[in-house]
């Protein structure tokens, strides 16, 4: 058709009318909005420009404030896979479905994308060759919309959260969109905003309380040596290196230059939220039903906060800043492994360590910040709940991807669609100490509970007030356990499975979760 100049004064105003309206990147084309709850739509246009949204019937207009922002929210819809056209000030937006988003976010275990891991996860390559309609996936890369779940797409995404959606979606039947926001090797100091931590009081008083026994005068010493050590060692590279390049042969590694040590309260290196900023900021207030955090090894990176206690104000934080209230916060146990399996022959349990007899001396406690009695506290927050990972097989980046996605999928569809399933092993909830015998009493008993590897039930030591700790005889009755020894006459304290790594200890509940390491005691 030919263009007249009537037309194209038309298509010019049109183009001005909405020239100033700019959205998120999260709503692009193959978006999936939240079901069941008022669907935040936001972005700015001109200031006092009125912006009229309009998806399934429903049409909501706002007013550009004096900043350019504008908000509405959709009255709650049901799931839909029907494909529809989502319109923001004239803007179309095609193939938009509704029904579950969750958030994928920590370090490299959240980060590393399928492409890594389909060679040692049979499971997860075949997920990844196949594509699925009702799964939508938006990448943490600068640019990065949303995107149909191919064969294409499925290797460039997140491993773990790609491993939790396409089962997840499966069982609930409804979309699902995944967006990740995650970065290797990073502490979680750096997955809040700065107001989110100079708000915790608990934050504040962990560090009132740990500052006088921070000896930072010391440690600025001790830097100054191994800051000139660095030099001197620096100097000597840079010849090394330049000798092996004039021979044409690859430098030498370098040596690493020592962090400046922060006061307590600060960061040792990097800026408190700086991810937070960089990659979860542009997905603040989207609607989701939840969130998937696989954090931990790199701690917290403040002087004097533990990742309890960070994680707390972390959790908090983005609640708040979502206004969603308390929504299902899955978060993966660390350290990765350690314990034995229920059954070997799941796809989930196929790497776990193998079951050991009990060594000869009673193991040393578990690291007091990581490990995972440290990881099984975060569970005292509102709705949080630690995805078990004792049996799905250890290392700095476990294998095993798929099973690891698989059992967060268990977690979720007991916590966030109340499937009155069992998502935990057991758990001491109590105990009594009776002449020469302590009675332990657990929750999540599930179906109950049952031993498993080995002719015996084992992993339990016990200890009189000389706490002085030997191995222990237990044996289950009903719900509770027994504990006892022929050389502990008056009991004081039980531990079990007290250790970071602990294939010997073979306690579960008959819906194969493991126990966790509890003891009685607080010594």
């Amino acid at each position: 058709m030919k263009s007249t100049p009537a037309l194209l004064a038309l298509l010019l105003s049109t183009s001005l009318l909405h020239a100033e309206v700019k959205l998120s990147k999260v709503f692009t084309p193959h978006m999936v909005l939240q079901r069941d709850m008022n669907a935040p739509v936001w972005g700015t246009a001109a200031p006092g420009e009125e912006v009229v949204v309009e998806f399934a019937g429903q049409k909501k207009t706002a007013k550009a404030g004096a900043d350019g922002k504008w908000s509405v929210k959709l009255d709650p819809m049901p799931a839909s896979a029907e494909s529809r056209t989502l319109t923001i000030g004239g803007i179309n937006i095609d193939d938009v479905l509704v029904g579950d988003v969750w958030i994928g976010s920590g370090q490299s275990n959240m980060d590393m994308v399928v492409a890594s891991y389909t060679k040692g996860d049979p499971v997860l390559d075949a997920a990844s060759k196949q594509s699925y309609p009702l799964l939508r996936l938006m990448r943490k890369d600068a640019g990065a919309t949303w995107e149909l779940s191919t064969p294409e797409t499925n290797v460039r995404m997140s491993a773990l959260l790609f491993s939790f959606g396409f089962p997840l979606q499966k069982e609930i039947g409804v979309p699902v969109g995944l967006m990740v926001g995650a970065v290797g090797g990073t502490p979680s100091g750096f997955w809040l905003s700065e107001e989110m931590y100079r708000d915790s009081a608990e934050c504040a008083e962990a560090v009132k309380k740990f500052a006088p026994t921070y000896n930072h005068a010391a440690l600025l010493k001790q830097y100054e040596a191994d800051k000139a050590k660095y030099e001197t060692e620096l100097a000597a590279w840079k010849d090394a290196a330049a000798s092996a390049k004039k021979a044409g042969k690859p430098a030498p590694r370098g040596p690493r230059a020592p962090k400046l040590p922060g006061k307590p309260g600060e960061t040792n290196g990097g800026k408190v939220g700086q991810l937070f900023e960089q990659f979860i900021r542009p997905y603040v207030g989207y609607g989701i039903k939840g969130v998937l955090w696989d954090q931990g090894e790199s701690r917290t990176n403040i002087v004097g906060v533990d990742q309890v206690t960070l994680m707390g104000a972390l959790i908090s934080g983005w609640r708040k800043a979502w206004g969603q209230g308390d929504f299902p916060w899955l978060y993966v146990e660390k350290p990765s492994g350690g314990g034995c399996a229920f059954d070997y022959s799941q796809p989930m349990n196929r790497l776990a360590e193998k079951f050991a007899p009990l060594p000869k001396t009673i193991p040393t406690a578990p690291d007091s910040q990581y490990s995972h009695v440290a990881f099984e506290q975060i569970m005292k927050y509102p709705n949080t709940h630690m995805v078990i990972s004792s049996d799905l097989g250890n290392g700095i980046h476990p294998p095993n991807k798929s099973g690891y996605g698989a059992r967060a999928v268990q977690v979720a569809l007991a916590v966030a669609y109340k499937k009155g399933t069992e998502y935990l092993g057991p758990q001491l909830a109590g105990h009594q100490i009776d002449g020469g015998k302590v009675t332990l009493n657990f929750k999540h008993l599930g179906k109950g509970l049952t031993f498993k590897n080995g002719d015996q039930l084992q992993g339990f030591s016990i200890a009189g007030v000389d706490k002085k700790f030997v191995w222990a005889d237990a044996v289950i009755d009903g719900d509770k356990i027994v504990v006892s020894s022929a050389s502990v006459a008056q009991p004081a304290a039980v531990r079990y499975a007290w250790s970071n790594a602990f294939q010997w200890a073979n306690l579960f509940n008959l819906d194969g979760f493991p126990a966790q390491p509890f003891r009685t005691d607080d010594w």
